[in-house]
């Protein structure tokens, strides 16, 4: 007997009265995935000239009270107003660590290394690279979170690189017996070059002097074919409380005043030349552009410029 190809009326219904139950079982099934914390990926790549450059998320904190950290020199209503116009709380901050790496084809050169090496590498391998590969560590300034990651219980963390910073840091936290840079980065002294401003540390890769934030803190200027970038490290700590109002003083800023003075100085020169640049500090994935804002600034976060 050769059955119908068309279901019966009856047989129709039938199925008809099954789909609640089946929709109703497949939700149920859906709903048992488990609930996710707020995440994001580890590094992002990016194309300037011939280099690769990609940022590494080596970690992120949350600290509160973020006015005894930024714009300690200006009233709480003021802070306050600036901080609702920008939409952010006023009760807690979040911070962002992001060593950046270079690929110029030649060397693999790591700028900063976060605040453990476990973060670090944990980064680095997200974005295809081991500790191995890394050829020159260059460290911006002596702060825990840029030389934490240098080496864990004495084990460098990075086996064939060799490593450059400023020699005015260096110097200046020298004998000062802080513990991080004791323990982190003084062993490293005989494996480390000392750049003065306007230094190499390869070709396209030179020194800014960008003092304030430490004694001896360096950005650098990072140039391929035509294109520039700016490794801003420290110069500013957050993308409204320390670069849209460079005036305001940050609590790490150890010459406040210079601090200042620097901010102006790079950002004037970024806005002026469209310049983008990483803040070790920005919000991720840390990319971003200046532009001027009356007498002060804002920033423009990265979308897709930089890809293309």
């Amino acid at each position: 007997m050769i059955k119908s190809p068309f279901l019966s009326r009856r047989q129709a219904l039938a199925g008809a009265a099954s789909l609640p139950l089946a929709a109703a079982t497949a939700t149920a099934t859906r709903a048992a995935a488990p609930m996710m914390d707020a995440g994001t990926a580890p590094y992002q790549r990016v194309k300037l000239g011939g280099f690769d450059v990609t940022t590494l998320l080596a970690g992120t904190a949350t600290r509160p009270d973020p006015q005894s950290i930024f714009g300690m020199n200006v009233d709480k209503e003021t802070f306050d107003s600036v901080s609702a116009a920008a939409k952010l709380p006023i009760d807690a901050a979040q911070f962002f660590f992001t060593p950046t790496i270079i690929n110029t084809g030649a060397e693999l050169i790591l700028f900063d290394t976060g605040l453990s090496g476990a973060g670090t590498t944990a980064a680095l391998a997200a974005a295809g690279y081991t500790p191995d590969q890394i050829d020159v560590v260059v460290i911006t300034h002596m702060h825990g979170d840029h030389i934490g990651g240098l080496s864990t219980d004495g084990t460098p963390t990075f086996p064939n690189a060799r490593y450059v910073t400023g020699s005015k840091e260096f110097d200046a936290w020298s004998g000062t017996g802080n513990e991080n840079f004791d323990g982190k980065m003084a062993p490293l002294a005989e494996q480390t070059t000392m750049l003065e401003d306007g230094g190499s540390v390869a070709s396209g890769i030179t020194a800014m002097a960008a003092f304030g934030h430490t004694p001896g803190h360096m950005a650098y200027m990072i140039e391929s074919d035509g294109k520039q970038l700016v490794l801003g490290a420290d110069f500013a700590n957050h993308y409204v409380w320390s670069l849209a109002y460079p005036d305001w003083e940050v609590r790490f800023d150890m010459d406040k005043a210079a601090a200042a003075a620097t901010r102006r100085k790079m950002l004037d020169m970024m806005a002026a030349d469209n310049i983008p640049f990483v803040g070790y500090h920005m919000p991720w994935p840390a990319f971003g552009y200046v532009e001027t804002a009356g007498e002060n600034f804002a920033y423009v976060p990265h979308s897709y410029q930089l890809l293309l």
